[in-house]
């Protein structure tokens, strides 16, 4: 009973409107603050420019996770090689059973041992490392 009583408060606090919770308090990241002897370097960072990573992640101009970009010459770096386009270009893979398994070629590497129904016509997909078998026809 004494323990529902503590957790009463704090079920109250989230049962009510997000507007009422968060409008109390704002960040507003818009100025990057420098140590002392330190400038900033022109900002070629534009937002409309910026390449999106592999997550989707984009940053604006304002962002204070800029700063790493600072220094003369850095710039954000995005591999245009991401692991989705890579896997696309393996080919299908024939089998002539109606079951295949699929362990990533590397076990140690996290992939665990699946088997995979290749009754339905088509590639089918395995869902660790993105693989497609097919089965034969006869």
């Amino acid at each position: 009973m004494a323990l529902q009583m503590r957790l009463l408060p704090s079920v109250r606090l989230l049962s009510r409107p997000l507007a009422s919770v968060s409008s109390s308090s704002t960040t507003s990241y818009s100025s990057v603050v420098l140590p002392d002897g330190f400038t900033a370097a022109p900002s070629t960072h534009d937002p409309k420019t910026d390449a999106p990573t592999h997550t989707g992640q984009t940053w604006d101009a304002s962002d204070y996770r800029n700063v790493r970009f600072l220094e003369k010459g850095a710039t954000k770096e995005v591999n245009p090689n991401w692991a989705i386009k890579l896997i696309h270009q393996v080919p299908v893979k024939k089998v002539k059973d109606r079951k295949v398994w699929c362990d990533g070629g590397h076990p140690e590497l996290g992939h665990p041992k699946v088997y995979i129904n290749l009754d339905q016509p088509g590639p089918h997909t395995c869902g660790y490392c993105g693989l497609r078998y097919e089965q034969e026809k006869h």
